[in-house]
């Protein structure tokens, strides 16, 4: 769905929608993150060994693999929002050429996916990042929605958050003036 769409699946704008992804790329860190910390009861032998060679080195794999596709989804975010590939590379102390290279391609994937939802999540059916980035496209207020809810569990004395701290903070399209520009 693009910018154009007035349907009422797509009331939001685009860079509202790559919000929401960084925002669900940093719940999925987070939560991947958190299940690392506890040690588990059966995770080390009395001599201190680990039980299970490689279970840890396989969750900081993940970690790092979830870490990627939140900083891809940052990048995204700030293109579709109107950054340039100069600030871009000057905020990751790179050239705009290679700010260019790291991002181009998730940047067009996620055009792409706001384009045809539909058609993308089920030509990717294996690849389980791109059905749900096309159900996000498809679906920004439910997935908002269950941010929300993540949040609201999650909140430890942050003040001024509110009840809707995902979905109370995204930008709906005006329909009578184009709002995005996609250099």
């Amino acid at each position: 769905m693009t910018e154009g769409d007035t349907g009422a699946t797509a009331p939001y704008t685009d860079a509202a929608r790559a919000r929401l992804v960084m925002a669900y790329e940093a719940c999925e860190l987070a939560e991947l993150a958190r299940a690392t910390v506890p040690i588990g009861e059966h995770e080390l032998n009395p001599d201190g060994t680990t039980c299970s060679p490689g279970a840890v080195l396989a969750d900081a794999a993940r970690v790092l693999a979830a870490a990627q596709r939140f900083f891809e989804a940052a990048a995204v975010f700030e293109r579709m929002g109107g950054a340039d590939w100069q600030l871009i590379g000057d905020v990751l102390n790179v050239s705009p050429q290679t700010a260019r290279v790291r991002f181009a391609m998730a940047e067009a994937g996620f055009r792409e996916e706001l384009r045809s939802p539909e058609r993308t999540g089920t030509a990717r059916a294996a690849d389980e990042v791109s059905w749900l980035r096309a159900y996000m496209a498809r679906e920004p207020l439910e997935v908002a929605l269950d941010l929300d809810d993540w949040v609201l569990r999650h909140e430890d004395g942050d003040s001024g958050i509110g009840t809707a701290p995902v979905s109370g903070g995204l930008v709906r399209k005006n329909p009578r003036r184009r709002t995005e520009k996609h250099s």
